[in-house]
């Protein structure tokens, strides 16, 4: 009877130990997951970061290139540079991508720089003589570019921020994240006001 009995427990031992060892292994698949998700999150940004520096990159050339130019509307250019330094002063680590409220800051200066450039080069328009700067053109070009490359990286990086915050959403993934500190990634945005149509008048 006691050999009944030990071997009882033994069987209940067993079984608590390979549903222990089950639990184990989903955890530490859903952790591994969350890992790899996550690094594609950071790594999708970094390479939103390096657009946004090369855009900061190319501003100083630009206003030097404009402010050379008799007459040119002074604020116009400035509104670009203090654009640019709002930008800069915004320190930028992985942790801000879980803060919605850096990230919109962050998201609020870029696309205010993004304004001061689009007026910038809007403004150009009624200088010929910058129009057929060779220097200018190159780096009125380079600027689209990198200005492409931007939306191309945003959407890109919205897509894994996507997939990382939809699986760390589900059960049993949710309990893991909240155990191990995944916390949920910011997206970028529409800036406020593009989901409404321009208002045309021709009067």
């Amino acid at each position: 009877m006691e050999k009944g009995i030990f071997r009882s427990w033994v069987g209940v031992v067993i079984i608590i130990a390979l549903l222990v060892l089950v639990v184990v292994f989903i955890v530490v698949g859903k952790y591994n997951t969350l890992v790899t998700l996550e690094e594609g999150v950071l790594q999708g940004w970094s390479q939103v970061e390096n657009q946004y520096q090369r855009r900061a990159d190319l501003i100083p050339n630009l206003v030097n290139t404009v402010k050379g130019v008799k007459d040119f509307e002074k604020e116009t250019y400035l509104a670009v540079t203090e654009a640019r330094s709002k930008v800069n002063q915004i320190n930028v680590t992985p942790e801000m991508l879980n803060d919605p409220q850096t990230f919109q800051q962050f998201q609020n200066a870029q696309d205010e720089l993004s304004s001061a450039l689009s007026r910038l080069l809007v403004v150009v328009e009624n200088y010929p003589e910058l129009k057929a700067n060779e220097n200018f053109l190159q780096l009125q070009a380079q600027l689209e570019g990198t200005e492409n490359r931007i939306a191309v990286e945003r959407k890109r990086y919205n897509e894994l921020v996507q997939e990382f915050n939809t699986y760390r959403r589900k059960f049993p993934t949710n309990i893991i994240a909240g155990m191990f500190g995944f916390d949920e990634k910011q997206y970028f945005k529409g800036k406020e006001g593009t989901d409404e149509p321009p208002v045309v008048n021709f009067e």
